[in-house]
C-alpha cells in the first residue's frame, strides 16, 4: 500500500514553487532547500502529485524540467514592446530612458483570482474592457489638471469607508506604539528581496525570485541578465533601505519623493543628474493615447500639489492609493515614475507600522492596463480593485512571515541606532578578533548602563558576525569599506 502524503507537505512544496514564479524551480534547486528534507525519489513523487492535482505545471524535458505556477505557464509569448515599461520615451532624446522592458510572458488575472474577472468590480470590469479596445478606437487625451485639483483630502475619497476599515484591520500588526518603520525593519531582509522582485517584474525584469535573493544577499548577479535588470533590483534595495531607516524627514515631501526617485533611477537614465530632478522634456507613453503634461512650470506646480494633498490625507490607505494614481499620471520625472509611486505608497505604511504593499502575485498586464485606465479615462476603479486585491495578498504573505519571526526585541529597538553606529565603526576601523572585542566592550560601557552592557556587546558582536554585502546599507557602509574589512577577516 503506497504511503499517504500529508497535505501539509504538499502545501509547503507548492508554496515554495509558487514563491519562485515565474521561473519556478528545478528538482536540483528544490533539493538544496533545507526545509524540504526529501530524497530525490520522494521529492519526485510529491511533485507528481502536485502536477496531477493541477497545482503546479512541469515544463521542459529530462534534466531540464522546471516546476512552475500554472498561471505562468504560457502556451506562447506575448511581446509588449515598450508599453508603459518604462513610463515613456523622451521625444528627441532616445537616451533619456535607457531601460525598456524586454519580453513579458502571456499573462492572466492576479495569481489567485478567477479567470472570469470575479475579483473586479463592475466599474473595474468596464474600465478593463474600454482599455482593451484597439488604439485606433481610443480617443487621444492630454493631462487634465482638474483630475488632481478636484480631489479634496479627507473630503474626496478613492476608497470607501468600509474598504479603508477592512484594510486597516488586515494591515495592523500590533506594533502601533513602536517607532515608525519597526515592522519593515523587522522583516527587512525578506522584504527587500520580495518587494524589489515584485516591483521590478512589473517593469519586465526577468530575474527570478531565487536569482534576486542571491543578488541581494550575496552580491551574485546572473550572467544571463542585462546590467539594467541587475541595476534595477539593486536600486530597489537601496530605496527600501531608505524607507526603513527611521527619519523625521520621511513623508510626502519633496525631499522624500525626489531622493526615492534618485535611488530607483541610479545608472538607468541617460542624462547625468536626471535622478530626483523634475523633467524638462516631453515624454510619451508607449501603446497609449495619453499625452503627459509638457510645460516644466506646470509639472512643478502640479507635483507640489500632489505632495501637499497626499501629506494632508489622514487615512494611510487612501494616501497610498492617491499616490499610486496621481504620481504616474503626472509623470513628474523623465522615467521611473511608476516604480517611485509603488514604493512611495509604502510611506504611510511605514509611518503607521502597517503591513507593506508589495504587489505580490500581481499580474503585469493587469497592473499596466489599470494604470492606463487612469491615464486615458481618469478612472480609478480598475487600479483600485487591483490595489485592494494586492494589499490583502501582501497581508496574508507578510503576517505569516512575522509570526514565524516573532515580535521585535525591545532591547534592540531601544539601542538600534547605537548598535548600528558601533558596527559601522568596527568595520571602518578594520577591527577583528581581540581588537573588536575590546572596542565592543568599551562602547558597551559608554552607551549602555552596567546591567545592559553584556547584552549590548553580544548583539553588536552577533550583528558584526552576520554582516554581509547584502546588509551593509542599513549600517551606512560603502561597499569598499566592507570589502576592506572582510579581506582582513579572511586573512
Amino acid at each position: 500500500m503506497p504511503a499517504i502524503i500529508k497535505n501539509e507537505e504538499l502545501e509547503l512544496l507548492r508554496d515554495t514553487i509558487h514563491a519562485a514564479m515565474p521561473n519556478g524551480r528545478s528538482i536540483s534547486e528544490l533539493l538544496d532547500i533545507d526545509q524540504l528534507d526529501y530524497s530525490r525519489r520522494t521529492l519526485q513523487r510529491r511533485l507528481e502529485s502536485l502536477v496531477a492535482r493541477g497545482e503546479i505545471v512541469a515544463r521542459g524535458h529530462s534534466r531540464n524540467i522546471r516546476y512552475i505556477t500554472p498561471v505562468f505557464a504560457p502556451e506562447k509569448e506575448h511581446y509588449y514592446g515598450n508599453m508603459l515599461s518604462e513610463d515613456g520615451a523622451s521625444y528627441g532624446n532616445p537616451s533619456a530612458s535607457s531601460y525598456r522592458a524586454s519580453r513579458l510572458e502571456e499573462s492572466h488575472a492576479p495569481y489567485s483570482a478567477a479567470a472570469d474577472d470575479s475579483w473586479l468590480s463592475d466599474g473595474g470590469l468596464e474600465c478593463k474592457k474600454l482599455i482593451a479596445r484597439p488604439l485606433a478606437e481610443r480617443k487621444a487625451v492630454g493631462y487634465r489638471a482638474e483630475f488632481l485639483h478636484d480631489y479634496q483630502p479627507n473630503q474626496s475619497y478613492y476608497l470607501d469607508e468600509a474598504t479603508r476599515a477592512e484594510l486597516a484591520e488586515l494591515g495592523r500588526v500590533g506594533l502601533n506604539d513602536l517607532p515608525p518603520g519597526t515592522y519593515l525593519r523587522k522583516l527587512l531582509d525578506r522584504m527587500i528581496i520580495e518587494i524589489s522582485w515584485n516591483s521590478s517584474r512589473l517593469e519586465g525584469n526577468t530575474y527570478s525570485l531565487l536569482e534576486t535573493e542571491r543578488l541581494m544577499q550575496h552580491g551574485l548577479s546572473h550572467g544571463g541578465k542585462s546590467t539594467a535588470e541587475t541595476q534595477m533590483l539593486l536600486n530597489h534595495k537601496a530605496a527600501i533601505e531608505m524607507l526603513a531607516d527611521p527619519s523625521d524627514e520621511l513623508g510626502f515631501n519633496r525631499y522624500s519623493l525626489c531622493n526615492l526617485h534618485a535611488l530607483l533611477a541610479e545608472n538607468l537614465l541617460g542624462e547625468i543628474g536626471a535622478g530626483g530632478r523634475l523633467r524638462r522634456v516631453a515624454v510619451g507613453i508607449g501603446q497609449s493615447v495619453f499625452r503627459p503634461l509638457e510645460i516644466p512650470q506646470q509639472i512643478e506646480e502640479n507635483f507640489q500639489l500632489v505632495l501637499e494633498k497626499a501629506a494632508a490625507i489622514d487615512d494611510p490607505f487612501e494616501a497610498a492609493f492617491f499616490v499610486l494614481v496621481q504620481l504616474p499620471y503626472l509623470q513628474p520625472f523623465a522615467d521611473v515614475n511608476k516604480r517611485t509611486s509603488r514604493l512611495a505608497a509604502n510611506i504611510p505604511m511605514v509611518q503607521h507600522n502597517l503591513c507593506p504593499l508589495s504587489f505580490v502575485d500581481v499580474d503585469t498586464r493587469e497592473y499596466l492596463n489599470a494604470v492606463l485606465a487612469v491615464y486615458e479615462l481618469n478612472r480609478v476603479d480598475y487600479l483600485r480593485d487591483l490595489f485592494i486585491w494586492a494589499y490583502k495578498r501582501s497581508c496574508t504573505r507578510y503576517n505569516a512571515i512575522r509570526l514565524t519571526l516573532g515580535n521585535p526585541d525591545p532591547f534592540q529597538l531601544k539601542y538600534r541606532e547605537q548598535i548600528k553606529n558601533c558596527v559601522r565603526e568596527l568595520v571602518q576601523l578594520g577591527a577583528h578578533g581581540e581588537q573588536a572585542k575590546a572596542l565592543i566592550a568599551e562602547r558597551a560601557s559608554q552607551l549602555a548602563p552596567s546591567h545592559e552592557e553584556k547584552s549590548f556587546g553580544q548583539i553588536v558582536a552577533a550583528e558584526l558576525a552576520a554582516l554581509h554585502v547584502g546588509s551593509i546599507v542599513r549600517y551606512k557602509l560603502r561597499p569598499a569599506e566592507f570589502a576592506k574589512w572582510q579581506s582582513g577577516r579572511e586573512s
